[in-house]
This record gives C-alpha cells, sequence and structure tokens, in this order.
C-alpha cells in the first residue's frame, strides 16, 4: 500500500504528530510513503523513509496527482490549512479531483486520517 502525504505549512507540525503518534503503523513493510518535498523532510527527520518529490509549490502536488493517475497511490492524507492561500492552489484542487476520478481515500484534516488509519 503506497500513502501520499502531504501538509500545509500551517498543519505540517500537526503532521509529524500525527505521524508519530502512528510511526509503527507508518514503518511497517506493506506500507510505502510518498510525500511532497517538505513534508517528506520533515517525515525523514521523524525516522521514515518516505519518496520524496518537490515541494507543493514547486511542483510536488502535481506530481502526485500524476501518480494518481497512474493508480500507484492508495490513499492521501493531505493535512490542508483551509485559511491560508496558497500559490499552488489550482495543483491543490487537481489533486483533490483526480481522487474524487480515481475514486482514492483522501483525508483533508486529522479527523478523517485518524479514521483511515484504523483501518489498516
Amino acid at each position: 500500500m503506497k500513502i501520499a502525504i502531504i501538509a500545509h505549512d500551517g498543519k505540517k507540525a500537526d503532521m509529524v504528530a500525527f505521524v508519530k503518534d502512528h510511526i509503527d503503523l507508518f514503518k511497517q513493510k506493506q506500507i510505502s510513503l510518498i510525500a511532497t518535498g517538505t513534508t517528506g523532510s520533515h517525515l525523514v527527520r521523524a525516522g521514515l523513509e518516505v519518496e520524496c518529490m518537490q515541494s507543493g509549490p514547486m511542483g510536488g502536488d502535481a506530481q502526485i496527482a500524476s501518480r494518481l493517475v497512474e493508480r500507484s497511490i492508495d490513499m492521501v492524507i493531505f493535512f490542508r490549512d483551509p485559511l491560508g492561500k496558497h500559490p499552488h492552489e489550482v495543483d491543490v484542487n487537481m489533486l483533490m479531483r483526480l481522487c474524487d476520478v480515481y475514486n482514492v481515500p483522501l483525508a483533508t484534516n486529522q479527523a478523517a486520517a485518524e479514521r483511515f488509519v484504523q483501518t489498516l
């Protein structure tokens, strides 16, 4: 199972805390992680093996979206900052739309992500 991990700047600390709370799950061999660049670097520092794409504003969201099209991602956990402005909002919307198009589960907040990890 491949899980994409993404977090806006205002949510990166929340994402790292979430991942640390579930680190044993995310370290399982049957789970592989892919993340946008900055989020991925935080997860690597937390001790996880992560395939890092570019940062979101530099195309990382689009890179992950392309993996959705290839059907190589099974789940997306994306802690969005709904109150912030993001220069790459078009890419964010594309990523979320492609989750719907390809029927890939998408958690955009911690409560949904908690439910997702309970199913693993």
